[in-house]
């Protein structure tokens, strides 16, 4: 009897996860990965400790937009149109299609570099991911989707084994993991872009959309936060991972000196793998981390605006019925691909995109923690000393990735 218990629950637990680990390799996006490995390359093994605290504040983040779809089975935009009126909808909305335009170049940006690679010149790759994308959404389902994004995305977990390989000298990492150069205004920005390649706009928005896409309701709830509380852990896990990376190779082989290449990452993992196999193995890890970003960025966007406009948003709809949700999507992808041919410098760009996502936190989070106080039922609100610590905390993330951002840009 309890075999069958356990069989009944695995089986429904695969049924309803998806869009927490989907939102969440997506968050390990190529923007993301960079900015770890320059944090690693330049700081060493002192970002560790700030991806291991990232943990708890990113699972309650993505927790209540969870809570938020599954009870209201509104979208992140619909729900703000509803409650506070359609210009701060605009407001919440502006804020989503930086971070979304923002997100798409950096993801184009790691395909881009994978392509320089192999010496596959930018146009073709550009080409290339932009036709595979507009393929797969337009003749696909949500969950077909879903399932090609969790393949494609744990890939990722690449990172993780090198992570092992490299060996570190846990000596060196618990003597600078909590060695912080508070008075260093690069420390700063560099910390306040690792906020914001964790906690990002479109990350909110997209779970919320995804979990009334695929028809999750309250009953499911407790499931989809184990699904968010997994993919919470494995994301920064791939994070960590790849500041340990290049802190116990370049960061050791030339401490302090900053990336500006792609293919300097990949030249990281080549003293424990070889250079063909390290070369393939980040190529197929940063592709992966690309490609699933750019599915749920894009799909973010054609949501978000979906949510304001009005118009039908759904993946479970063909595209002669919902043409301006596939058009939103498709001209992303192309807006994308368009920015990464202008030849602008891809690490630089990536750090930067995080940056900004960290400035625009105080909106977005604002938002989120007004929409949980107000708009749910007594059953499901946020609400006594669990409520005052999710304030706490959500500020001070808010606080620190403006504070640090803005003060690291000058």
């Amino acid at each position: 009897m309890a075999f069958l218990r356990r069989n009944a629950w695995l089986k429904l637990f695969l049924l309803t996860a998806g869009p927490g680990l989907v939102v969440m390799l997506a968050d390990t996006d190529a923007g993301s990965l960079i900015t770890a490995a320059q944090s690693g390359a330049v700081w060493g093994y002192r970002m560790v400790l700030l991806q291991l605290i990232l943990i708890p504040i990113l699972f309650i983040i993505q927790e209540l937009t969870v809570r938020l779809g599954v009870v209201t089975q509104q979208g992140h935009g619909e729900l703000i149109k509803t409650h506070f009126g359609r210009g701060w909808a605009w407001v919440s909305v502006a804020t989503l299609m930086l971070s979304c335009i923002g997100a798409i170049m950096t993801e184009f940006s790691g395909i881009a570099g994978v392509g320089t690679l192999f010496g596959v010149p930018t146009l073709w790759s550009m080409l290339a991911v932009v036709i595979f994308l507009v393929a797969m959404a337009w003749t696909g389902s949500y969950r077909s989707v879903e399932r090609s994004a969790i393949f494609i995305g744990l890939f990722e977990l690449i990172f993780v084994v090198v992570a092992i390989h490299v060996h570190p000298d846990y000596h060196t990492v618990l003597k600078t993991l909590f060695h912080i150069p508070v008075s260093n205004s690069q420390y700063w920005y560099l910390a306040a872009a690792n906020v914001g390649a964790v906690v990002m706009p479109w990350m909110i928005f997209y779970q919320q959309s995804a979990v009334v896409d695929k028809k999750l309701t309250v009953k499911h709830l407790k499931l989809a936060r184990i699904d968010t509380g997994i993919g919470a852990i494995i994301t920064q896990c791939i994070m960590a991972s790849m500041v340990i990376i290049t802190a116990a190779t370049i960061g050791l082989k030339d401490p302090g000196a900053p990336l500006n290449t792609v293919h300097q990452i990949s030249e990281a993992m080549t003293p424990f793998l070889g250079e063909s196999a390290g070369k393939i193995l980040f190529a197929l890890g940063m592709l992966g981390a690309s490609l699933v970003a750019a599915i749920v960025v894009s799909l973010t966007a054609a949501w978000g605006l979906g949510e304001v406009l009005g118009y039908k948003r759904s993946l479970e709809h063909q595209p002669k019925e919902a043409p301006w949700f596939y058009s939103i999507y498709t001209l992303v992808l192309i807006l994308g691909a368009l920015l990464i041919l202008s030849g602008i410098n891809l690490v630089d760009l990536s750090v930067a995109v995080e940056v900004m996502n960290a400035i625009l936190l105080p909106i977005v989070l604002g938002f989120l923690y007004l929409l949980a106080l107000k708009t749910l039922p007594e059953a499901h609100r946020l609400k006594g000393i669990y409520a005052v610590i999710v304030g706490v905390l959500l500020g001070a993330t808010a606080l620190f990735g403006i504070t640090a951002g803005l003060w690291g840009s000058f």
